[in-house]
């Protein structure tokens, strides 16, 4: 693919600052402050006001951007009033940009009436986009079904009824032939393993990725049945911001020719506890026979 500079691009364009007030839905940083765009900066330095989730957090980014926008709340518990405002600013001619506290409003996050109530009142809503830890998770995922499509079911909710309830709808959408995403925080992580296992299977692979973009940033992919011990093996892979993905059930890790189901549970485990591939390949031959090449190379798959 060919990249092109195009109209929305370039600094201070008739499109954006300058020409008529907008409302700009900024996609800031999940984690690491080097994933802002360098349209979103400049967007964030031009805008006359800025409506946050959380004004403290945000104006660590504004300080970083070297922005001096003023800030309004604009968190699930003021959207209505957040959006009367921002309209009226729109309407003397400023513009306004629209952030979370991580990634993309509207997507899990506070956002989404405000738009709509912007949009009725007719004017213009220009998304920038960024950041996505659901993006990011299934870039890593490894997803080889056909199509790789996958739905986004953002939070679960937190009773346990409900919770198990609404699982099992996404898995009558998804049928057999999609992936899904969840987002879960650290305090209801073992309650929602413990629900997807209950409805989609203990032999269902999961990928579980925490902390995206951050210092202690983790992932590993084993079946559902296996990941409350995973997590409760080590403190630390409770902590962090938590994105789920379930893999279809006719999707399994690419197989090696004369690698056995025994085999394969002693790699994946070994791969699993974060030893080098070559030792991996070394204590299953011992364990197993298998030859040393073929193990080998499915340390390297599972490890992709």
């Amino acid at each position: 693919m060919t990249l092109t500079q195009s109209p929305t691009t370039a600094a201070s364009t008739p499109e954006e600052i300058g020409t008529g007030a907008v409302l700009y839905v900024v996609a800031t940083p999940i984690g690491n402050l080097e994933d802002l765009s360098p349209r979103a900066a400049r967007i964030l330095c031009d805008v006359a006001f800025v409506a946050a989730e959380d004004t403290r957090r945000t104006a660590t980014l504004l300080r970083h951007v070297g922005s001096h926008a003023a800030m309004l709340v604009a968190d699930e518990h003021h959207e209505q009033r957040a959006a009367q405002k921002i309209a009226q600013h729109l309407a003397a001619g400023d513009s306004v940009a629209l952030v979370s506290d991580a990634g993309t409003p509207a997507i899990s996050d506070p956002g989404g009436r405000i738009v709509a109530a912007i949009r009725a009142v007719g004017h213009r809503v220009v998304g920038v986009p960024g950041a996505c830890a659901a993006a990011a998770a299934l870039s890593i995922a490894g997803l080889t079904h056909a199509g790789g499509g996958w739905i986004f079911a953002g939070f679960l909710p937190t009773k346990t009824q409900e919770r198990l309830r609404v699982l099992a709808g996404w898995k009558a959408r998804a049928g057999n032939d999609l992936a899904l995403v969840f987002y879960e925080a650290p305090h209801r992580i073992d309650a929602t393993l413990t629900a997807l296992a209950d409805v989609f299977g203990a032999e269902r692979d999961v990928l579980i990725a925490r902390e995206l973009t951050k210092i202690f940033e983790e992932s590993v992919r084993l079946p559902l049945g296996e990941a409350l011990t995973w997590l409760n093996a080590d403190p630390h892979h409770a902590r962090g911001e938590f994105v789920l993905v379930i893999y279809p059930p006719a999707e399994q890790p690419p197989a090696v020719a004369g690698l056995d189901d025994d085999a394969d549970k002693v790699v994946r485990t070994l791969v699993e506890a974060g030893l080098p591939t070559k030792q991996v390949a070394q204590i299953a031959q011992q364990l197993t026979g298998v030859p040393k090449d073929a193990l080998y190379q499915r340390a390297l798959d599972l490890k992709a």
